[in-house]
């Protein structure tokens, strides 16, 4: 084998490796970067996994007025005022959220979303009572007017609205992660049908 054959073969050779060689590291770069991806939308989604909560604060004063008969006749009427602070809220625990990040086809996928809780919490409190010497205001009848202020205060809320409040607050802090998997271009895939992917 001359000279010239050998050179041939062995630049052959050595443009062969080269090529194996960039083929490799490509490889290697792509997946680094896809692993990077995962990492950085895996993180997100474990910094969200907290409670969403929207409140709603109100006060309201009620004035209850019981009549005292005697024989059908009444002798005297007592009166109670009482003011409610309620506190209203709806959350939603991201602990509960199933979110996939599917690093092979790039895609976000939205497998659970996490069910409203409302809690509606009304205190009373007695501001005056107003009662005569004959027909003083009993216990029984403090527990009545009390529990009627609850109830009042609870029919108040609008959880149709609390609820709607509480959904546009979840899809704000979504929109964190979506934003996210927009920039390293991941399609986003909801199977839950609660939110609207085209707007995103």
């Amino acid at each position: 084998m001359d000279k010239k054959s050998i050179i041939f073969l062995l630049s052959g050779a050595i443009i062969v490796l080269l090529i194996l060689f960039g083929i490799n590291k490509c490889s290697s770069i792509s997946q680094e970067k896809s692993t990077s991806y995962n990492y950085l939308l895996t993180n997100q989604i474990t910094k969200m996994n907290k409670m969403v909560v929207v409140e709603q604060d109100f006060s309201s004063i009620q004035k209850t007025k019981l009549s005292f008969e005697i024989l059908g006749k009444k002798i005297s009427d007592n009166e109670i005022v009482t003011l409610t602070n309620t506190n209203a809220q709806v959350s939603y625990d991201l602990k509960k959220m199933k979110l996939e990040v599917d690093s092979i086809n790039k895609k976000l996928i939205i497998k659970e979303l996490p069910n409203a809780e409302i809690k509606i919490n009304p205190n009373v409190e007695i501001q005056s009572m107003d009662d005569s010497f004959i027909n003083r205001i009993d216990e029984n009848q403090i527990k009545k007017v009390t529990k009627s202020a609850k109830d009042a205060a609870v029919k108040r809320v609008d959880q149709n609205q609390l609820r709607s409040e509480g959904r546009n607050q979840l899809k704000e802090n979504l929109n964190q992660i979506f934003i996210l998997a927009k920039a390293l271009k991941y399609e986003i895939v909801d199977e839950t049908g609660q939110i609207d992917t085209t707007k995103l």
